[in-house]
């Protein structure tokens, strides 16, 4: 290699290294933007809302007066509302799941089925909404009721669902499948026995999160007619209900600064249950990954 090639390559690797260090600046400069306007935005929060945060908060329904004002309806709200949820979401998406990776032949049909699935997963909320309110408030005539928005959340998160229980079901080991046939078991018992105790990590880890998200959603639940100040708790599926982020949008829109501040404090609220939903997730797959 001569004098002269011996110095392109030397540009060529200097440029190299000077467009690496460049891009890794930039890439830590997003990195912390993100972070900062995190801290900030939790900062003027937990600042603002702390000072509201106690029992009589919690145990208080909603009121005129931000100092009487509380979240205790839209609480009980949300866990009613995820109590149906859960259960219709986990059911049906990791049963179609199971259908799909399992039972269905592959063809174009169910090609066309999966990659549906996948785009479900981008619609925006309020389409969901809307759905909710023709076929369960109108046309099912469940009105404003709790049944009505949990199959609403579960239409909504069902798609992420399905998807994360067939990634889940897709990274088991086919040996696993060919040592359960040797033993003698049926395709179902291999799926009971195998499958689903490996893909239990992946399951739950995306219907947590999944949820994680339904709790968090406002714009189906204001379509379908959920009410915005409720002085009562659910007693059944088939009552109206609130829930932690119509009750805060409900607060912030009011004139008064006050109210504002109450808004913070049901922030707070929320975000603790969005980090509860969460830790619960990342133990469930911590724990059963060491298992399997």
């Amino acid at each position: 290699m001569n004098l002269i090639d011996k110095q392109f390559v030397q540009r060529k690797m200097n440029s190299r290294i000077i467009k690496s260090q460049v891009m890794r600046q930039l890439f830590f400069l997003a990195t912390a933007f993100g972070i900062v306007v995190l801290a900030v935005l939790l900062y003027k929060i937990f600042s603002e809302g702390i000072p509201y945060l106690d029992w009589n908060f919690l145990s208080s329904f909603a009121s005129r007066f931000p100092e009487e004002a509380g979240i205790k309806a839209a609480i009980a709200g949300s866990l009613w509302l995820m109590a149906v949820t859960a259960p219709i979401s986990l059911i049906l998406g990791v049963g179609t799941a199971i259908y799909l990776e399992e039972y269905a032949r592959e063809n174009k049909f169910t090609r066309f089925i999966r990659m549906n699935i996948s785009n479900l997963a981008g619609v925006p909320s309020v389409v969901f909404g809307l759905l909710g309110l023709t076929v369960f408030v109108r046309l099912m005539e469940m009105g404003r009721s709790v049944i009505a928005g949990g199959l609403t959340m579960s239409l909504l998160i069902l798609p992420i669902i399905v998807v994360a229980a067939q990634e889940a079901i897709r990274s088991i080991p086919k040996n696993q499948y060919e040592a359960s046939y040797a033993m003698g078991a049926t395709k179902w018992q291999t799926i009971r026995r195998v499958v689903l105790p490996a893909a239990i990590p992946g399951i739950l880890t995306g219907g947590i999160l999944a949820l994680s998200r339904a709790i968090g959603e406002t714009a189906p639940l204001l379509m379908i007619g959920a009410l915005s100040f409720v002085a009562y708790l659910p007693e059944n599926i088939w009552s109206s209900f609130t829930v932690l982020p119509i009750q805060i949008f409900n607060w912030t829109g009011r004139p008064q600064e006050e109210f504002h501040l109450v808004a913070s404090a049901g922030i707070i609220v929320l975000l603790v249950a969005l980090l509860l939903m969460n830790s619960i997730a990342v133990l469930i797959r911590n724990k059963f990954s060491k298992r399997y």
